[in-house]
């Protein structure tokens, strides 16, 4: 019960980040994708955490990598797309259709989809002002040690449905975590 405030006011942030342009044109229901992305991501909870506590894990989420100061505009882009890709790969495995319900899983697909083509956009036209591509490859290499050990968690407790559940509650971690960036990047473009 202590982390729907933390999601209901990443929820905010997400929605209020993306609605205020990245350097890039997105489109009017970009606010509408973010908010589905944390719904679905809700509804296709299957099972209590309570009876899955044994199973949590520090996934190491790289928190400080994704909330530094010290970010410029094209890396923070290409943590938001990576994030989006990373968590799409995971949740587009033939395991992860076996433990969701598949309507709300295909769901989530789309709408992960979605928002990945926008950041793909986005990551290029802003590569295309800053022109850095090298700068853009410390903070994906530390996300996909992330995701990487999320993916090694899943094999050690062999896909059971608490470990799936462990991950759904840290990528909606991960994914509210991305949308502290997106606001970030709103405040620097409003300056």
């Amino acid at each position: 019960m202590a982390l729907l405030p933390f999601l209901l006011t990443a929820l905010v942030l997400c929605c209020y980040g993306l609605a205020g342009s990245l350097g890039c044109d997105l489109p009017q229901n970009s606010v509408l994708l973010c908010k589905k992305t944390f719904v679905l991501l809700g509804q296709i909870r299957k099972m209590p955490r309570s009876l899955c506590l044994k199973d949590r894990s520090n996934f190491l989420l790289p928190q400080k990598m994704m909330t530094s100061s010290k970010l410029q505009k094209a890396q923070m882009v290409s943590v938001l797309q990576g994030t989006l890709q990373q968590i799409l790969t995971l949740f587009n495995t033939q395991l992860s259709s076996a433990a969701w319900n598949a309507t709300i899983l295909h769901k989530l697909h789309t709408v992960l989809h979605q928002q990945l083509e926008v950041m793909k956009t986005c990551l290029v036209q802003v590569l295309r002002e800053e022109g850095c591509v090298l700068a853009i490859q410390n903070p994906i290499l530390a996300l996909r040690r992330y995701f990487l050990g999320i993916r090694l968690y899943l094999e050690d407790k062999k896909y059971s449905d608490c470990a799936w559940e462990i991950v759904r509650v840290e990528i909606m971690r991960a994914f509210s975590l991305s949308a502290k960036l997106q606001e970030k990047i709103r405040r620097i473009q409003n300056c």
